[in-house]
């Protein structure tokens, strides 16, 4: 019996908050084809379905994947566009962010493997997330999705330095209407603890660009938090003191994005 794709609880306020990469299951058939030191997934945004786990409880809808980015990465076109200028990752990748090959040598997916993987793991949810925020924007008169990720604070590969604890992507302001963009901004900004950037080094990934559509009443913002700011990152372990540190701030940007509407323009 398949694992279902994703787990969903609806809300009872305009906000769904997404979270496509925490995921950690992989078909037995995927993984006995990994090369070894991509078994352990180590480019999972891990913890981060823990880290807003108390959504629901404030009224917040939450969609979370089950599989992880090694089986489909959510976050990408279906058509494999490219998001970024440079190094990166596709919808199937075959590199791990550091650049070691993810499959054993010629074990790759071939097009047949990319298609099928795309109708079962990835339309499916897309489908609930499309569902869902044209029914919150029926109930609402407009909807809000956070797309909420995590990744290592240093990825060489992918951007040079330190990453900034938190990443807030608008797609250049594209994606969400100005007055909630600067609103989240300053929610975030409350806690002088933690370093905050307006589309750095990430701007908004697939879902935010492709669902983001203020003037149709649907906006959309990414947050990317390094990882380094509530987990120990090698190996991976959830830190309660560092994420009881960041809770509160992330509370502060839903309890935002929850109380706004079209009328703060």
């Amino acid at each position: 019996m398949m694992k279902p794709v994703f787990s969903f609880q609806r809300g009872t306020t305009p906000l769904l908050v997404s979270i496509p990469h925490s995921g950690i299951f992989v078909p037995q058939a995927i993984s006995d084809r990994l090369a070894p030191r991509a078994r352990p997934l180590p480019d999972t945004d891990w913890f981060v379905d823990r880290l807003y786990q108390w959504v629901v409880a404030i009224g917040g809808g939450l969609l979370v994947a089950n599989y992880s980015r090694y089986v489909v990465d959510l976050n990408r076109a279906p058509d494999d566009a490219a998001l970024y200028a440079g190094p990166g990752t596709g919808l199937l990748p075959e590199q791990t962010f550091s650049g070691m090959p993810l499959y054993q040598p010629g074990k790759e997916p071939d097009e047949e493997e990319v298609a099928r993987r795309l109708q079962r793991y990835w339309r499916p949810y897309h489908d609930q997330l499309r569902l869902e925020l044209q029914a919150l924007k029926q109930r609402f008169g407009h909807a809000i999705l956070l797309d909420a990720h995590s990744i290592l604070s240093e990825v060489p590969r992918l951007f040079d330095g330190r990453l900034p604890d938190l990443n807030l992507g608008s797609y250049l302001g594209a994606s969400a209407a100005s007055g909630l963009i600067s609103g989240s901004m300053a929610a975030l900004g409350t806690h002088p603890g933690f370093s905050l950037v307006l589309d750095g080094r990430f701007k908004g990934g697939y879902i935010t660009r492709n669902y983001g559509r203020p003037r149709t009443g649907i906006h959309a913002l990414q947050l990317e938090t390094a990882q380094s700011a509530y987990m120990c990152e090698r190996p991976p372990a959830y830190d309660e003191k560092r994420a009881g540190q960041l809770l509160p701030v992330l509370q502060g940007l839903v309890d935002t994005l929850i109380k706004w509407s079209p009328a703060n323009l």
